[in-house]
């Protein structure tokens, strides 16, 4: 396809002959489609797509396509879109943070049990099962149910503004990293993260399970069958143990990762579980059994110190699990432990 001359970005790729190309512009397809450099059979992919689709599939490039869609867009605009609350923050600290959210009147985050740090006097605290978006009783029940699932709490934290004026709410970290703010409309309006990766989000976005559709991951995953599914059109926030490292990847490009060590992806990235390779490897290696595959186009957001990795490694120093203590080298210390042991 010939390089044009146009003002517009450069996000469209096509699968040519079994291969990503590109990036092009919007401009850049629609010329090759009308100089039939384009076959309109040919896989797509670009913005708030998840998946590879044929490019006469796409609205921007099918006018057929767009008609429908325009006719049926009362009914497919998202469902909370008009409930989602847009909240002010800033977030304090270096690898121990916490995130200070600013509240207008009426408005609300919700939040995992135990985040709050501090709040403004004005600020109704309120517990809620699941994240508070469900409204009859047995979507409610439902919602607790699965968050059951993942191995967190059954009910969530509420934080209303129900003052005058500005009022603030701030919520901490559970364990040393960063605090990653995620505005879920630039990610497609969803985002995948390992079940104790959320922090809080604003009012209006849900948090639900996703389940892992291959056997593979679901068995040796790491984070197991059950993931959380982040989706709406406000701002979420997650957190990541140890030193954050987030990767663009291009379609087609694939990175090979810790199963711990991943913490949130964008919906079309692929993921898979690979065996290490090798019985030495394997057995003496140190990084376990398997390692997970992650493909291209998305976002990924990586950790270098997940939290169970910091668990164990705390745990195998008791001294109740064989570890020993580790002085300064004095002698008033030696003769301390040779006391206690």
């Amino acid at each position: 396809m010939d390089e044009e001359k146009d003002n517009s970005e450069k996000v469209w790729y096509l699968e040519v002959n079994g291969k990503p190309a590109g990036p092009y512009s919007a401009n850049q397809v629609r010329n090759g489609l009308t100089l039939g450099k384009v076959n309109p059979d040919w896989l797509l992919f670009g913005p708030n797509m998840n998946k590879w689709e044929p490019v006469s599939w796409h609205p921007a490039f099918n006018p057929e396509v767009a008609e429908k869609q325009l006719e049926k867009l009362p009914q497919a605009t998202f469902h909370q879109s008009q409930l989602v609350h847009d909240v002010d923050f800033e977030i304090f600290g270096d690898d121990m943070q916490f995130v200070e959210i600013e509240l207008d009147p009426g408005e609300a985050v919700f939040a995992e049990a135990g985040a709050m740090m501090f709040m403004d006097d004005s600020i109704a605290m309120e517990t809620v099962f699941g994240d508070g978006s469900q409204s009859g009783a047995f979507e409610k029940l439902l919602g607790a149910g699965k968050r059951v699932l993942t191995g967190e709490s059954l009910f969530m934290t509420t934080f209303t503004n129900a003052g005058e004026g500005k009022k603030c709410v701030s919520l901490s970290a559970p364990y040393p990293g960063k605090i990653i703010p995620i505005n879920l409309p630039e990610v497609g309006g969803e985002l995948i993260c390992q079940k104790d990766a959320f922090l809080c989000a604003a009012k209006g976005v849900a948090v639900d399970i996703f389940f892992q559709k291959r056997i593979g991951v679901a068995l040796f995953g790491g984070e197991g069958f059950i993931m959380q599914r982040l989706q709406g059109d406000g701002l979420a926030f997650i957190h990541a143990g140890g030193t954050l490292h987030n990767i663009q990847l291009e379609p087609g490009q694939r990175i090979k990762v810790d199963t711990g060590c991943l913490v949130a992806m964008e919906s079309q990235v692929n993921f898979e579980i690979e065996f290490v390779g090798g019985i030495k490897s394997a057995f003496f290696g140190g990084e376990g059994f398997f390692f997970a595959t992650i493909a291209g186009p998305g976002n990924v957001w990586l950790q270098s110190m997940p939290f169970s990795r910091l668990a164990a490694r705390m745990l195998s120093g008791l001294p109740a699990q064989g570890g020993k203590r580790t002085g300064e080298g004095s002698l008033l210390d030696t003769i301390g432990s040779f006391l206690t042991d």
